[in-house]
């Protein structure tokens, strides 16, 4: 998943547009680096997202990397405190 500012968004709309289309891949646009909105594909929209094989290893990669980093850090959260955490920072 690509991050970009609103004023990259602006300035390469159509060619996020394009890479979106043909990948499939998401573009997350940011405003002061938090996330604001996101470019996705049509059909993607309101559909179960179906992840490639790729996709699915990444995302346990990093689920991998964030629980190695919390041991290293020794963070001990629950996942409800974790979405609590979450949920905050979005208001």
């Amino acid at each position: 998943m690509k991050h970009v500012t609103i004023l990259e968004a602006e300035a390469q709309f159509e060619k996020l547009v394009a890479e979106v289309e043909q990948t499939g891949d998401e573009v997350v646009i940011t405003r002061n680096g938090a996330p604001v909105a996101r470019l996705v594909r049509e059909n993607a929209i309101g559909q179960d997202h179906e992840f490639t094989p790729e996709q699915i290893e990444q995302r346990r990669q990093a689920i991998r990397n964030l629980r190695q980093l919390a041991r290293e850090l020794k963070i001990s959260a629950t996942q409800e405190e974790i979405k609590e955490w979450i949920n905050e920072g979005r208001h």
